[in-house]
Parts: C-alpha cells; structure tokens; sequence
C-alpha cells in the first residue's frame, strides 16, 4: 500500500510542476518566474555590483575599452569607428535591451505580438501599419545602406546589440521579458530606421486635419482662421521681426476648384481620429548666446527637449571616443550616435518645428477590392499590402492596405467604422520619402565649425526641428530643418481632393529658404516650438504652434548680461507664468467679486495675490488654469457642440487675444439662450462652474498645483505602477519654460559653456539602467525634479585612473 501516497505525490508533483511552467492567461510560468537561480530575482541588482569585466566579442577588429562613472555613464574609447559604434550597441543593449525591442515593435506596428490579445492593442498596430510606418522604415533602410559610412555604423551598431542578445540566458535577460514571457529576437538595421521613424512619428506635430474638415461643416473658413490664428499678435519668432526675405524660390497654385470642392465643401468624414497621435506638448526649449552676453566671453548653449517622461528614460547619456569622433550627450537606445550634446569644439540641440509635413486626401475606390482608384481621369491600380498581425493568444489578423500616388489609405471602412459612408482617406507624409536621418548625426558629432554644421544638417528631411549650434570661435545659429511642402494658403488644413493631381504638394521650399538665423545683434538665439516666421515670410506654414514659453524666454534672456551657466539653470527651471501675468488683469476686471460668496472670493484672492509662479506649493496657478479652462468652454462650447463630432478647442491665446482687442467677442454670446450675454456673464459663468471643483480639491488636498497636476513618471508598460516614480514634487506647465505637466516634460536638461576647456551641465528624470533592481534605474530623479545638474566629464583616455572612474569594461575579439 505504500505504493498508493507515492502515485498521489506523484501525481500533485507533476501537477505542480506542470501549472507552474504553463503561461496561464497573462500570467508568465510562475516556476521560471519565481525561481531563485533563473527568475526575477536575479533581476535584483546588488548595490555593490561590479561592472568591470573582461569580454570576447567576434566582430571587433581591436581593443574598445567603456569606462563607467559614478552615474554609470560609459566612456567609450575605441581605435576605429566600427568598434566605436559595435560598443556603442552593445553597451545600449547591455542596459536597455527591453526598451530598444519595444519601442520598435510599437513602430512596427507589433504590440499585440507581445501584449496580447486586446483591442486597443489590435486597433494600434493595424493604424501604425496603416500609416506605413513599415513602408517609411523599409524606404529609409535603403537609403541608409547605400551610403557607405551610414551602412559601416549601422553594421557595427547592430553587431553589437546582437552580440549582448546572443550572450543572454534566461536568469540574465530584462525583467520585462520574463513577466511578458518572450524572448528577444535578432537585432537589425531594419530596427534602426523603425526607431528613427517611431520618433518623426513622435514629433511630427499635432496636425489636425481630420477634425477640422468636420468643422468647415459649420464654420466658413474665415471663421475657422480665426479660431485656429497662425500669426499670434504676442508672437515673439525664431528669426527676429523685420528679417527680409528672399522671394519665394517656388510659389504652388491654388488649384481652380479649390473654393467649390474644398474650402466650401460641408462633407464631414464622421468620428476619425489617430489614437497614436504625438502628444500637443512635445516640443522643447533651446537658445544660445553669443559671448558679448556671458561672464566668461564665451557662447553658451542650452536645450531640454519636452517629451513623455518614463521609465526607462528616452535618453541614454554616454561618451564616444575614436580617432576621428569625440563626442558626448544623450544618445538614443536604438540607434547610433549622440545626439543632443557637444564635442571638441562645438554644441548642438533641437527643438520640434511643429510644422505640418502631413496630409490627407479623400480617394475614391472602383470597389471594394480596393485594386483600383479613381485619379486623373482614370482607374489606377494600387499596390496592395497584405499587414499580418500576430496576436498573443489570439487569431492572426490580416489587414489589406492600399497604396496609391498619395500614400497608404489609412482609413477606409474596413478599418474606420465611423468614417462618413463610402470615404477613403490616404495619408501623404514627407516621412515616407527616402531619407537617411542617421547620417546627419554622424557627421554633427564630427563637425567643428559652422560650415561642418551648416552641411551636416541638410541631409535630415523628417520631423521638422529647429537645429541650435553654437561654437568655440564665438557663433551661434539656429537652422529649422526639414523638407518641408510649399504650400499655396489653405493648402493641408483639410482632407483635400485625392481624385487628380492638382491637389497634391506642387514641390518643396528650397533649402535655402528654411527659416534660419546667424550671430543676430540681439546676441542670443531662442526657439521653444513657436512659429518661426513672422507674416512676411512667403510661405504658407501651418502648424501646431506653442508661443507663449518663447515670449517668456526672450524677455528673460533680452534683461539678462554677464551671463553665466548657473544663470542659464535657473532659466530652465524657470516657473513663471507669461500667460496668466496677460491674462489674469482681464479676469479680474470683468469678475464681479461683490457677487461672489464667501468661498468664491477666498479662491479669488488666490489668484490675486499670486505671484505668478507656476511652482509645485502655488495654489494661485491652479485656481487660475481651472478658472480660465472654465472660460474656454463657456466662450466656445456652444458653437463647437454644432460640430458632430464636437469640433476642437482654440488655443488658449486665441480666447486671450480676442479679448484683450474686444470684450464683445463674437464668440462670448452663447447661442442657445435667449440672452445676449457679456465678457461680464461669461466670466462669471465660469467662475462659479470651477468653484465646485476648486472646493472639491482643497477638500481633498490638491489644491497645491503638484498635487493638482501630480506629475509621474510611469515605466513604458503603464500599467506596472511598482516600476514607476509618482507625486514628484514639481511644477510648471506646458506654456511655462519648465514645460512639466502630469506625464511629460524637460526629458534631457543640458547645458554647454564653450569655453577652452567645455564647461558643461547636464540631468535627465531617470538613470542609466533600464533595470527597475538597478539603483540606476531612476537615481537622477531627484536631482531633474529640484533643478540641479551633474557637470559632464569629457573623459581623456589619459584619465583611465582618475577616482572618477568606477568599473571599466574591456572588449575585444
């Protein structure tokens, strides 16, 4: 009978065994997981380790040494530039392999191969795919490998990624593979252009053409100008007022139907909207100047580009050295080169152009099998592509896309089920063009004068971003970049008629006529996403312009002399609230306080007496921003909820100007009353809307703006809140220069004094490691959310033995 316990433990033994290495739902095999030897655990990153290592690696033609910092920067000296590069993808990979993978499977249009079986994640990749970001990437790598430096660094980049990839077991690889049960698959130059596209698309500005064709449904298109102004009275531009320019090297006719079939055209397209769009915000702050305004005599540049803030950080801060390169800033886990940072002998940073290099045309199909559309007098044959998209734990999905002269149709009703019957809507985008984005970078990190910058940035065609350079013998300019369409006016704002030709982009604005600026009397330079031009530039450029941080900078910068790099800290860190300091004399003109109950006139007195400083404490900036968001809607809602879909809201400034030139704005009346009502009605209308919600957060604590807006960095998967850093006490706000708000903000604060030995500054809200059991997974945080630095070594091989250095790590064939 003994025979019968051991075929019972038998049998719960080989249960156990069998439930803890099977993946229940999206629980990973608890057994590999929770293994000592082999699962998270090993993920726990002692606070001692020792990085130093000694290590083989085929494929490198000679020795690469990566000395490691007490931040675990790496300083990366190599004897040849395919090391060099070979390390540089290797040590990203070492420290951020995770991040790499998946910020490329989401450009791939591949979440749902890895997160499961879940609409959201479905409707992603099927959109990503509809957009061509494949298509784009496919085309860019074509570019890249036929150019020979370009081929030669991706080569090595990608060798060494592949070699960490091929050194992993499982007890060694990211945590985020193991709860999300999959390995990582073999690296490529492919990847590369995928990341580099994920960021054009990223940065591509917030173009809204979608929605504003359902809005010329209800409002003409003078009235649509107004509500959507380009050319801010409050504009302080990139290239000083009064600049003359040159006449228009090409100048697009406005096709002869455009009044009948597209500025008067009522069709409305029904509820379309990207869900990946790139976030209103992303923008940045960059500004030099010239040595006749700083201490030292020398320029000084600065640059924090405004992006989401997670875990891992966006950027990877690290050294390169190799005979022909030495260069450091913050580099992209995913791709080669620095870039954001200095070397030798200059410095660089960007900010996004927030122009629209994307836009939409209506086609028509011959039927439903999408092989052929309707252009120029005859049925055309599309390219079809098939878009296989695996599924985790569900069925494969297959979606068909159809290419025409325009682009990819994006939508159509296989896929945009509240698209306007019988609509399909191609997406013309200057990043599907063939491009080698890559290459301007290479040869940035090497330039050394002006001239080096001037030729290296030319090569870059998407996204549109305002290029800052500043250098040791005393220049500062700024070039904004890409290759962008000429456009007659009008032209882009809607989906616009894909049955012909007359309708597509006539060509592109010659390069010498980008927006740029040289050495200007003012001595300094700044560019926060505003428009770059003022209203004499011959070009129509429409975009999703930010203004109001650049007023602030260049009145802060104009008062400023004797200018030092602590100066320019607290310039970034700067909170003040140009908006509001315009804004609030109006509130407070036409609110009635007298009618106002004892709580109501508390809450007032806040944004009296406040000193205008968006910090984490105020409680003047949050009663303000919900006050004047409850103006908004009073003024505009009425007419916008004529719109179906409800059409988008103006810009803030757009209310504030409007107003400052006429309290009987047109829009001030709300139409569904009988009563005409005032700036009087209106701003009490809204006062007394955000009076609840402002008693409703004091009741609960969160009336300090911090708590308010509670700015948070969250780990790429979101929903692993035990990887993210929350309630960090900062401030800001989108129009304010320390651009912080919930998820997004300041992602690489940096500061460069040219000086003969570069003085430089730099933090990011992160760490070096993409490992949450890594005390450099977020160790930067604290310092980024208090407005301090870390100065930035550029390390001299010489200095191997410098205490500086804590770990070093030796490679070699």
């Amino acid at each position: 009978m003994r025979i019968a316990p051991f075929i019972v433990s038998a049998v719960v033994t080989a249960g156990l065994v069998f439930a803890l290495n099977k993946k229940w739902g999206s629980v990973p095999p608890m057994g590999k997981f929770l293994s000592p030897q082999q699962g998270f655990w090993q993920n726990a990153e002692a606070t001692d380790y020792d990085f130093s290592n000694d290590i083989k690696l085929s494929g490198l033609k000679g020795k690469v040494e990566v000395y490691f910092d007490e931040r675990l920067v790496p300083h990366i000296f190599a004897d040849n530039d395919d090391d060099l590069y070979f390390a540089q993808g290797y040590i990203h990979a070492k420290f951020r392999l995770w991040q790499m993978e998946f910020q490329t499977f989401a450009a791939a249009g591949r979440i749902s191969e890895h997160l499961g079986n879940d609409p959201r994640f479905i409707h992603y990749d099927r959109e990503t795919r509809r957009l061509g970001m494949g298509f784009a990437a496919e085309r860019a790598l074509k570019e890249m490998e036929s150019d020979p430096v370009s081929k030669s660094g991706c080569d090595a980049y990608t060798a060494g990624v592949n070699a960490y990839i091929h050194s992993l077991t499982y007890a060694t690889m990211p945590l985020e593979y193991k709860l999300l049960d999959y390995q990582p698959e073999e690296w490529s130059n492919l990847k590369i252009a995928l990341f580099l596209k994920q960021m054009s698309r990223t940065l591509a500005g917030f173009e809204t053409d979608l929605a504003n064709t359902n809005m010329k449904s209800v409002f003409s298109f003078d009235e649509f100008m107004q509500l959507n102004k380009q050319i801010p009275d409050s504009l302080v531009p990139i290239v000083p007022k009064g600049t003359k320019f040159d006449p228009p090297g090409i100048v697009p006719v406005k096709p002869a139907t455009a009044d009948s079939l597209y500025f008067l055209n009522k069709d409305i397209l029904g509820d379309v909207t990207e869900t990946g769009m790139p976030n209103p915000n992303n923008g940045s702050n960059n500004w030099a100047v010239a040595g006749k305004k700083t201490k030292s005599g020398s320029p000084i540049l600065c640059n924090d580009p405004h992006l989401e803030l997670t875990f891992p950080s966006i950027w990877y801060e690290m050294q390169l050295n190799s005979p022909t390169v030495n260069v450091y800033g913050a580099s992209f886990p995913g791709s080669p080169n620095v870039i954001i940072g200095f070397n030798d002998s200059i410095a660089f940073g960007f900010t996004n152009a927030e122009r629209d290099v994307k836009d939409y045309y209506e086609i028509k199909f011959k039927d439903d099998s999408k092989q052929e559309y309707w252009f120029n007098g005859k049925w055309e044959k599309t390219n079809l592509r098939v878009e296989e998209i695996k599924v985790k734990g569900g069925n494969t999905v297959y979606d068909t896309v159809a290419y025409t002269v325009f682009g990819p149709v994006m939508y159509d009703k296989s896929f945009a089920t509240d698209l306007s019957k019988g609509k399909a809507i191609a997406c013309r985008w200057s990043a599907h063009d063939p491009s080698n984005e890559g290459l301007m970078w290479f040869n940035l990190d090497r330039a050394k004068n002006y001239d080096d910058y001037y030729k290296a940035i030319q090569v870059f065609q998407c996204p549109g971003q305002n290029m800052l350079f500043a250098s040791k013998d005393g220049n500062i300019a700024i070039w904004q970049q890409a290759k962008f369409p000429a456009r007659w006016y009008g032209q882009g704002l809607f989906v616009m008629p894909g049955e012909d030709s007359s309708y597509m982009w006539q060509g592109f604005i010659p390069q010498k006529e980008n927006p740029h600026v040289m050495n200007p009397e003012s001595g300094f330079i700044e560019s926060s996403n505003q428009r770059p031009v003022d209203s004499t530039y011959p070009y129509f450029i429409p975009g999703n312009y930010i203004t109001m941080r650049g007023i602030t900078i260049s009145r802060k910068l104009s008062g400023m002399e004797q200018i030092t790099a602590q100066d320019m800290m607290k310039l970034q860190y700067d909170y003040f609230n140009s908006f509001a300091e315009d804004a609030r004399p109006l509130m407070l003109k036409y609110i009635k306080e007298n009618e106002l109950n004892d709580s109501g006139k508390k809450y007032l007195g806040m944004v009296k007496n406040w000193d205008l400083e968006a910090g984490p404490n105020s409680t003047g900036q949050t009663v303000f921003t919900t006050w004047w968001d409850s103006l908004m809607v009073v003024v505009y809602q009425d007419e916008l909820d004529r719109v179906k879909p409800a059409g988008l809201m103006p810009e803030s400034l757009t209310l504030l100007e409007a107003l400052l030139k006429d309290s009987a704005y047109q829009y001030v009346d709300n139409i569904n009353t009988p009563k005409k009502e005032t700036l009087y009605d209106d701003m009490a209308e809204a006062f007394n809307k955000a009076l609840p919600v402002l008693e409703q957060e004091d009741k609960e604590g969160k009336l300090e703006w911090t708590k308010h807006e509670d700015p948070t960095i969250y780990h790429l998967l979101k929903t692993i809140t035990a990887f993210a850093r929350q309630h960090i006490p900062v401030g800001g706000d989108g129009n304010i220069i320390n651009a912080t708000t919930h998820t997004h903000g300041p992602s690489w604060r940096m500061i460069v004094q040219l000086t003969s030995n570069t003085e430089a500054y730099g933090v990011f809200p992160g760490g070096e490691s993409g490992n949450p059991g890594s005390r450099f997974y977020d160790n930067f945080v604290e310092k980024w959310a208090h407005g301090e630095y870390y100065k930035l070594w550029m390390m001299k091989r010489s200095e191997a033995n410098d205490t500086r250095v804590q770990w070093t790590l030796n490679l070699s064939n």
